[in-house]
């Protein structure tokens, strides 16, 4: 399947903001939503959204970092050869809140010409996972399904931490490493707690992945656990658009 990539140009109420999408060049596809991890939209972002554009999907990738610049990303060589340079995105991380992300979101969609009653599925990875579920717990009628691969932050403190609305998320998958120690499994207990007894909530816990395991060019890379979540994704992506 040939597939079309390009960035485009969004307009947020805080600047403009690169979105990168891939799509099938002859077919009017199902739009996924895809977040982005720590690192930035980097060379492996835009690999796994052309990839997931072969199997029929129009992928929007927004920029989340784009109150900082434009496309702010760490590559894997580049963090081996300076690495202070991770805590740039340790400090870029911070400046990021739920609501600006969900609205950065929704200007990714809408320079994309989605519509807002569109049904869309939306996939994230590390971080990207807490903003999968924004995404499903605020727009529960618009979202058929979500995908969080090696989450971050599905608990906390807050009064409106993400376990204390996981029962009202609609279809999901988990994957997480059990050698996860940026954000293990423990961390995630009260949200894993929550979804274990839903019977459309899945949760994969890989023995040999560790944080990251989704990218080939990363040291972490488990291609056991990448190929299983990859397969999990899109038969319940494949499901849901259906039904």
């Amino acid at each position: 399947m040939t597939v079309h990539s390009q960035d485009i140009a969004a307009h947020t109420a805080e600047g403009p903001m690169q979105v990168v999408t891939s799509a099938p060049s002859s077919e009017d596809s199902p739009t996924v939503l895809m977040y982005m991890d720590a690192p930035g939209i980097r060379t492996a972002t835009r690999v796994f959204a052309e990839k997931l554009a072969t199997e029929g999907y129009q992928v929007v990738v927004p920029d989340l970092y784009h109150r900082e610049g434009e496309l702010l990303h760490l590559e894997p060589a580049d963090a081996k050869a300076d690495p202070t340079r991770r805590q740039e995105i340790s400090r870029l991380m911070g400046t990021l809140t739920d609501d600006g992300i969900q609205a950065d979101g929704a200007a990714a969609l809408e320079a994309c010409g989605v519509s807002n009653d569109e049904p869309i599925a939306v996939i994230g990875f590390c971080l990207g996972a807490r903003a999968v579920h924004r995404t499903m717990q605020r727009q529960h009628d618009r979202v058929v399904a979500g995908a969080m691969w090696h989450p971050s932050f599905l608990a906390d403190e807050g009064e409106d931490s993400p376990h204390l609305s996981a029962s009202q998320i609609g279809s999901l998958f988990i994957g997480i490493g059990e050698q996860d120690t940026v954000q293990s499994i423990e961390m995630h207990q009260p949200y894993f707690d929550v979804i274990r007894s839903m019977e459309h909530v899945t949760l994969e816990q890989y023995p040999s992945a560790g944080h990251g395991y989704t990218w080939p060019d990363h040291p972490s890379y488990d291609e056991e656990a990448a190929n299983a979540s990859f397969d999990r994704t899109l038969a319940l992506f494949a499901l849901a658009f259906a039904g």
